[in-house]
């Protein structure tokens, strides 16, 4: 169980399906948050079931000043991120802390959620999926790390041939944010 006096813990739940990265954004997002700072930690794991392409995927992304050994799903997140919005409910207002947000890729709006078409950015850059264009709104929103970081994350994780692509769509969704 996570200290309640520890007011570090930051906790993202990822929902995407399986094949749209939802596990590597929360891998992404925990390597941008200690990459350069050898006093934070993080976790990043995911939860799924049959593992098939198009099932629900859950991932999370635990970040702090100490070392994370919790591994158990996050009950009350600071951020629900979601990469496919048929994934979205109501009910997952319930898993948010009271000053959580939800971020959804989404064309259309969706009451208590902060919506974004990651899509079509997506498609602008010829991503086949919109995880670090969800990566960067949410670094955006959040400034849970910077984007320097998140650059230098997608730099030392992805394969070369789609970093760029990767960082352009992070750095517009960035600037999306802040219209």
């Amino acid at each position: 169980m996570a200290n309640s006096n520890n007011t570090e813990l930051k906790e993202i739940l990822w929902l995407g399906r399986g094949g749209q990265g939802a596990f590597t954004a929360a891998k992404l997002l925990g390597a941008a948050h200690t990459i350069d700072d050898d006093n934070k930690y993080a976790l990043a794991f995911p939860s799924f079931g049959p593992e098939r392409r198009g099932a629900p995927v859950r991932a999370f992304t635990k970040l702090d000043t100490k070392p994370v050994a919790d591994r158990s799903q996050t009950e009350k997140a600071d951020y629900i991120v979601i990469i496919d919005d048929t994934l979205y409910t109501p009910q997952l207002r319930g898993l948010l802390k009271s000053t959580g947000k939800i971020i959804v890729n989404s064309k259309k709006e969706i009451d208590g959620a902060l919506t974004f078409d990651a899509d079509s950015i997506a498609a602008e850059f010829r991503l086949p999926t919109a995880n670090t264009i969800m990566l960067g709104l949410l670094v955006g929103i959040s400034g849970i790390v910077t984007v320097e970081n998140a650059v230098a994350a997608i730099k030392g994780y992805m394969p070369s041939k789609i970093q760029e692509r990767n960082i352009n769509a992070l750095q517009k969704a960035v600037q999306e944010v802040a219209k």
